[in-house]
């Protein structure tokens, strides 16, 4: 479910908290912040949150995709 037309805000705070992480600084708050970014945006568009976060994460991570 590539075709999702995420919000640049919540494409943003998943690559950060990417780069935080694949530098070893990712904080709680930061975590919090995209799964709680995730969960209202799933709701928002009716599709559940894991799969609104594995389209997320495809994107911010596979930048071909």
């Amino acid at each position: 479910m590539s075709d999702i037309d995420f919000p640049d805000d919540l494409v943003q705070l998943e690559r950060s908290a990417w780069e935080a992480a694949q530098g070893g600084e990712l904080t709680a708050e930061q975590a919090a912040a995209v799964q709680a970014g995730v969960t209202a945006f799933a709701e928002e568009v009716g599709l559940d949150r894991y799969t609104v976060e594995m389209a997320l994460k495809r994107r911010v991570r596979h930048l071909e995709g």
